[in-house]
């Protein structure tokens, strides 16, 4: 979705059932999108169908809002974890709501598994369970998601303006998000700077 069209609504993951091989898989944005919202993005597609798609931004960050005055702003206990997780941006859409994308170490009634290792929960319970010092060893917390109408993310692809990579947890959960892209695009054997120069001449 480009900046200058008006944020989709997306069919949000509900139970797993058959769809595009782009489910479970990373987004990542070519040269293309150079100066556009997602620009140099890694997206975690929750779900992909007919009627939509939906998924998470891995590698932005929201700036100056901490983990910790969420929990306040929630009447929650500060996290008992060492370090203050960072807040993503999730996407245009919804940005009032968050999502957490975790290890399956944590199953809540609400957490929808995505893979065998991976769920999302999008419930305060995950929140107060990880203030306590209970959740998911592994979490990656963002604020909105990147939604797509009927058609829509299947036109972007077509217009070269992303590449599909296979996810796998150490990358959605490292901890550098400035890596993030280029470790995707490794992934499949493409070189950054070599696809920057390519966009540049064509």
């Amino acid at each position: 979705m480009r900046k200058d069209e008006h944020p989709r609504q997306a069919p949000l993951p509900h139970r797993p059932e058959a769809e595009s091989p782009l489910r479970n898989m990373l987004l990542v944005a070519t040269p293309l999108l150079q100066g556009d919202l997602f620009s140099k993005s890694v997206i975690y597609m929750c779900t992909h169908s007919p009627s939509g798609a939906m998924g998470i931004v891995i590698n932005q960050r929201v700036p100056e809002l901490h983990f910790n005055d969420l929990l306040a702003q929630l009447n929650l206990p500060k996290s008992a974890a060492k370090a203050d997780p960072v807040i993503h941006f999730g996407g245009p859409v919804e940005q009032g709501r968050g999502f957490v994308l975790h290890s399956t170490d944590f199953i809540h009634a609400d957490t929808i598994r995505l893979n065998r290792a991976m769920g999302i929960t999008g419930t305060i319970d995950i929140l107060r369970a990880i203030s306590e010092g209970q959740g998911p060893k592994k979490i990656l917390f963002a604020l909105g998601y990147a939604g797509w109408g009927p058609g829509q993310l299947d036109a972007e692809i077509a217009a070269n303006n992303w590449l599909a990579v296979p996810a796998d947890d150490d990358l959605v959960f490292r901890d550098a998000l400035s890596d993030k892209w280029a470790h995707a695009l490794a992934k499949i054997g493409v070189d950054p700077l070599a696809l920057s120069c390519e966009a540049g001449h064509a």
